[in-house]
């Protein structure tokens, strides 16, 4: 279960910076914002996913 979370937060992650690019491209704060937030919520989890695999091993 520990691999597929990290599937879906590297995809959140991409999402963010593909948000955020976008934003930058077209100068939308707010979508620039919103993908910035996306990798932040992904960096997040990873770290949460960092700890369970310290403790299991």
């Amino acid at each position: 279960m520990g691999a597929d979370d990290r599937i879906k937060n590297t995809a959140e992650d991409l999402k963010g910076k593909a948000k955020e690019a976008t934003g930058k491209v077209t100068d939308n704060e707010r979508l620039e914002a919103e993908g910035k937030m996306d990798q932040a919520k992904a960096d997040l989890k990873n770290a949460g996913e960092d700890v369970k695999d310290a403790f299991k091993h």
